[in-house]
């Protein structure tokens, strides 16, 4: 690796070259610790013969650590001032490629079809900004592509509702529905004080894979009544289920069948427990 660009000289120095700063309406801070880089590239890569499909790749501080660690590195970017810098930054890899497209508009699916033909795992990496984060998964989670892992930096506030157990303050529908989708991993925190420029929040990194789905489950149909038994945090089960039903007799009947308590809130179910409550409203 020639010079690093995840420390604060290099950074200042293409930034300056490039004439750009950061676009906060991109979200971009970007990394400065080449060590906190490599541990999550190391994390992201699944294999020995994994290509990796990175978004936002900013200047490069990830991207050269995933250059070094994977097959090829196939790139992201929406920001049109960034081709040029990545043409240099990037100089001396020959598996990287850049897209210039929106991701939340690819095809990811095809993408991934094409490098699984061709005997190659699929790998996601991405350091994400709080406005697209969610939109960004669920579009993931949501493509039927076989992605052996996802492995993203995040807001820590974002992270913690991915991974949050029940009965805590940050346990909430999407925490189930991520939980029912894949296995989440917490990789590492990420402070602050290791971008520039500096944001307001730390961050965190998280590994998201795959699970098994179930055949017998219609997941838009368990999605539903997961976030509709979260509607109003404040309320018991039974008042939410009664409002999503529009029949408090039957939600009482379903949830006895059920053998929840009906003083219970959300919050205090797991995700086995919404399984068994969606296959008692199913029959």
């Amino acid at each position: 690796m020639r010079r690093v660009i995840a420390t604060p000289s290099r950074t200042k120095e293409l930034l300056h070259q490039y004439q750009l700063s950061a676009k906060k309406n991109y979200g971009q801070n970007f990394l400065v610790e080449p060590g906190i880089v490599d541990k999550i590239a190391r994390s992201a890569i699944v294999s020995d013969h994994c290509v990796v499909f990175e978004i936002g790749p900013g200047i490069g501080a990830l991207t050269q650590f995933l250059c070094e660690y994977a097959q090829h590195v196939v790139a992201f970017e929406i920001d049109e001032r960034l081709p040029k810098v990545l043409e240099e930054s990037l100089s001396d890899y020959d598996n990287f490629s850049l897209i210039m497209n929106d991701f939340l508009e690819v095809d990811i699916k095809a993408y991934t079809d094409k490098v699984r033909e061709a005997g190659y795992d699929v790998a996601v990496a991405a350091n994400l900004p709080y406005y697209i984060t969610t939109p960004i998964l669920f579009r993931l989670f949501e493509s039927n592509a076989d992605i052996a892992a996802i492995t993203v930096m995040m807001q820590k506030e974002v992270a913690d509702r991915f991974c949050a157990k029940p009965n805590t303050k940050d346990y909430n529908a999407l925490s189930v529905i991520t939980q029912y989708r894949c296995d989440v991993s917490y990789i590492m925190k990420v402070p602050r004080n290791v971008f520039s420029p500096k944001p307001n929040v730390d961050s965190a990194v998280l590994q998201f894979r795959f699970k098994e789905s179930d055949p017998n489950i219609e997941d838009d149909e368990l999605f539903a009544l997961i976030k509709a038994c979260f509607k109003q945090r404040r309320k018991t089960i039974l008042n939410n289920l009664s409002e999503y039903l529009i029949d408090k007799e039957k939600a009482r009947k379903i949830l006895n069948s059920a053998g929840i308590d009906l003083q219970t809130r959300s919050e205090q179910l797991d995700l086995p427990a919404f399984i068994h409550l969606y296959e008692v409203m199913r029959k």
